[in-house]
């Protein structure tokens, strides 16, 4: 077991590699009442194309069937897992990203062996045609209430509009037609492929001792049988150098229109290291641009362009990477038009210092608030350590950004040729789409 400290901010982590391949990370945080435990395998809804280490083919799976495998996790021989957490006082749930499934647990009291269910149920799959054929109409039904959810609707209507084909523009859950094609065996496949504990992170934090969790897990592990499998070998389809359209529109049951814009970002790369400084970069400029501190978001207020709802996110992987801005708007075309001149305008005269410092500090505060919560910790530890990012050091990539560091990513990711947006419209406002078309076709480019 070894020790990773990080002096700075009082924090320690106790990593371990077991013979199987599993990787077991332990935070000790005695001043914490709960302990979240989670278990990831890198494996997500892009995963649909990959090779089966059992025959060395390469085989294509249908869409969703990374969330579907999450869902049936849960039930097994016996009844329901979700039971055997509850008769210990511990909450338990599980969460499918794109490059990502999840299992967890929190608890106040019975850790280690909360922490034995998860570890076993996760590591014990039972599949029958039964269940599946069950399980379809089930995430059917889900698959269709989030059809009529606003907030899902227009978030995956950017990505389609940002990606086209390419794998993130899919809904994570998939279609009710793409999931009526998923059999058992496909699970099994799926399962034996991305579950192997070389392809998965076991993390705890809160009172506990690192020893006896690694003892406990050892042991647990030793009892199992595994067979070595090398790294999974995915694929995925070319990432298109451009949007592959610049609005995509819906309309739904609700009183006033939603959008979301940003831009697809032009830096993808493997090294990590780049991609954990940019994120700070990035963090800081569109908090200190579109934040709820910033001049322009009281102006969108004041000209009732939106209301404080309105925001802006970033994501960026070693295979795709963007930023979303938005919220609801009565004027969605003119909040998107004012958005993106004042983004070329920070991108032609770079961010005021003044306002890099202030929003620098915020971003190094939010972040030592993140350090109060164990399943912040946990869930953000782990989703970026699968994409090679250590959060912990992430203190001293804030602090040694720039305000040069900054003003390059605005120019880098600011472009109109990457530029794209969504919207939901009211069912009675069918015709308000036609109008502020002119935004999809005029633009600056930031870095002229």
């Amino acid at each position: 077991m070894r020790e990773i400290k990080y002096e700075r901010l009082g924090e320690a982590i106790y990593e371990e590699q077991l013979d199987n391949g599993l990787t077991v990370f332990v935070v000790p945080k005695f001043d914490f009442r709960q302990t979240y435990a989670s278990f990831t395998t890198k494996y997500g809804s892009i995963d649909s194309e990959f090779v089966l280490p059992s025959k060395g083919e390469r085989i294509r799976v249908p869409d969703g069937i990374a969330h579907f495998l999450e869902h049936k996790m849960f039930e097994e021989e016996h009844g329901d897992v979700f039971m055997d957490f509850a008769k210990l006082g511990a909450q338990a749930n599980a969460f499918t990203t794109f490059d990502t499934t999840t299992y967890l647990f929190s608890s106040t009291n019975h850790e280690l062996e909360n922490l034995g269910i998860l570890v076993d149920f996760v590591q014990r799959p039972y599949f029958t045609d039964a269940n599946v054929e069950k399980e379809k109409g089930i995430i059917g039904q889900e698959i269709k209430m989030y059809e009529d959810n606003p907030n899902w609707r227009v978030y995956f209507g950017l990505l389609k509009a940002l990606y086209g084909k390419f794998p993130v523009a899919i809904d994570i859950a998939g279609t009710v037609e793409s999931i009526a094609k998923i059999t058992k065996e496909d699970l099994y496949d799926c399962y034996n492929t991305f579950y192997h504990p070389s392809n998965m992170v076991l993390f705890v934090i809160g009172p506990v001792d690192p020893a006896t969790v690694m003892s406990f897990v050892q042991e647990n592990q030793a009892k199992k049988s595994y067979q070595g499998q090398p790294p999974v070998a995915r694929f995925l389809p070319q990432l298109p150098a451009h949007p592959d359209q610049r609005k995509v529109e819906a309309h739904l049951s609700l009183s006033q229109p939603r959008i979301l814009f940003g831009f697809k970002e032009t830096l993808i790369t493997p090294d990590a290291d780049i991609r954990h400084r940019h994120e700070a970069a990035m963090e800081i400029w569109m908090d200190g641009i579109l934040g709820k501190g910033s001049d322009l978001y009281y102006s969108l207020i004041d000209e009732g362009l939106t209301d404080m709802g309105f925001g802006s996110d970033y994501e960026l992987t070693s295979w795709y990477g963007h930023s979303m801005i938005g919220g609801n708007s009565d004027k969605p075309m003119e909040l998107a038009e004012r958005v993106k001149s004042a983004l070329f305008e920070a991108a032609r005269i770079g961010m005021p210092e003044v306002d890099f410092v202030r929003t620098k500090k915020k971003a190094i505060g939010r972040f030592m608030a993140l350090l109060d919560s164990p399943q912040g910790i946990a869930n953000v530890y782990t989703s970026q350590k699968l994409r090679g990012i250590d959060l912990f050091t992430y203190l001293s990539v804030l602090e040694e950004t720039t305000l040069d560091d900054v003003n390059r990513a605005i120019k880098m990711h600011v472009k109109d040729d990457q530029f794209a947006m969504s919207v939901v419209w009211p069912l009675s406002d069918a015709g308000a789409a036609e109008v502020g078309e002119g935004i999809a076709e005029k633009g600056q480019d930031g870095t002229n």
